[in-house]
């Protein structure tokens, strides 16, 4: 549900000087060039947890991606390797496989429907056994198509080698996307907005997540009693109206380095479109069939809109949190919830992301177990609907971070921290 065309957003944090800058490589509506046409989609539903999502999938649900051109425009800025030493690392992944952890596992479970499509059935069912926990996942294609992309570099999928399958397939397949699209796509540098939280000046995007509205929103919660803390989070972190129409998946990667300077990159497929780039095992993005995306204007070449929302914080001491998170329209409270654990509540990053979230719809509130009880009555005497699930689940989002006191991954997506080397 995440791979190299799809689309995202980076922030990059310069610790000489302090600067701080957004790079957009989000999908782009496509058509660009072609007469207008309606994607032909297939509807599917998936049971996550308590929740029955709607999703949109096939090769016509495939937006114009941003990925290559986004690791091109970061590698052309701020990289300091040749390009074939930055793939490197992933081409031997690909080479020898990797075995599913096991929220993977579970995932794959949840959406085999979509997932064991076409080329998918040989990638995550062979043998007609679907993958489980402790399986190697063997993909030769990505290794194929990581050779192509170390030599000629990531823009192949505009101009190139990459470019050319992408659009057969889009041909054969009733697709959308057309040469006019990668021949004009560009990643974007942007300025930040910014938000004063807990000390700290917040740097990240706009866009749906509206983090920056939320954190000056958030009173402090730290002396807060548990019931009081659930019912300010619970009326803060409403999600939108149009929240929960469907789920987006979504990576999150933060990188510190020994000078101090980082970058937060968040990345996604949606949930993928069940169709992958013959010969290369690379999964179309759905951003078309993400309903909760479809808003405003939607004319070949445009942005789509997007939830994510990488960030810094920064204070008078320069650096203090570079994070990010995964989950659609829980992407937003899951990271609100673990900010204010570790700038306002002085929590250590993993208790922090470790901690029970809830999510609010407005009437109805979701809470993952482990909320003293007090939390539970003080919301359903304020009149929410209050629906307990029975164990942590990646529906309540993936934060990643770095801090000054650790970093931090979520167990809910199989998260990992590594130290400085």
């Amino acid at each position: 549900m995440t791979g190299i065309v799809g689309g995202g957003h980076a922030l990059y944090y310069e610790a000489d000087g302090g600067r701080t800058r957004l790079l957009d490589f989000f999908v782009a509506m496509p058509g660009l060039g072609s007469p207008p046409r309606t994607p032909e989609l297939r509807e599917l539903r998936v049971q996550f947890g308590n929740e029955l999502v709607h999703y949109f999938i096939g090769a016509a649900s495939c937006a114009v991606p941003g990925v290559p051109a986004g690791l091109h425009e970061l590698w052309r800025e701020h990289g300091r390797l040749p390009w074939p030493q930055v793939v490197a690392p992933a081409l031997a992944l690909a080479k020898s496989g990797v075995e599913m952890p096991p929220a993977h596992a579970a995932c794959l479970a949840m959406l085999a429907p979509l997932m064991t499509m076409r080329e998918g059935a040989r990638i995550y069912s062979p043998g007609g056994r679907l993958l489980d926990a402790g399986d190697r996942l063997d993909q030769p294609g990505l290794a194929r198509m990581l050779e192509v992309v170390s030599e000629d570099g990531a823009l192949t999928f505009y101009d190139g080698t990459l470019a050319d399958a992408l659009l057969e397939l889009m041909e054969e397949r009733g697709g959308l996307v057309t040469h006019g699209d990668l021949d004009t796509y560009e990643a974007v540098w942007l300025e930040p907005i910014e938000a004063s939280y807990a000390g700290t000046r917040v740097r990240t995007r706009g866009g749906l997540s509206h983090l920056v509205d939320t954190l000056e929103q958030l009173s402090p919660v730290r002396d807060l009693s548990p019931g009081d803390r659930a019912l300010a989070l619970a009326r803060v972190l409403t999600a939108p109206p149009y929240s929960g129409r469907t789920y987006d998946d979504t990576t999150n990667l933060n990188v510190v380095d020994a000078e101090g300077n980082a970058c937060v990159l968040t990345s996604s497929l949606g949930l993928g479109s069940g169709d992958f780039i013959p010969g290369y095992d690379v999964h179309l993005n759905s951003m078309l069939g993400e309903s909760d995306l479809l808003i405003g204007p939607l004319k070949p070449g445009l942005r789509m809109e997007s939830m994510m929302a990488p960030m810094v914080a920064v204070d008078d001491d320069g650096l203090a949190v570079a994070a990010g998170a995964a989950g659609g329209t829980r992407l937003k409270p899951a990271l609100v919830q673990v900010l204010s654990g570790v700038l306002d509540e002085g929590l250590d990053p993993q208790t922090a992301v470790d901690r029970p979230r809830l999510h609010s719809t407005g009437a109805v509130v979701h809470m993952e177990p482990g909320f003293d009880e007090s939390a539970y009555e003080a919301l359903t005497d304020a009149g929410f609907d209050v629906r307990r699930w029975p164990a942590i689940h990646h529906y309540f989002g993936g934060v990643s971070l770095i801090a000054r006191s650790g970093a931090a991954a979520d167990p809910r997506r199989s998260g990992a921290a590594l130290p400085l080397r």
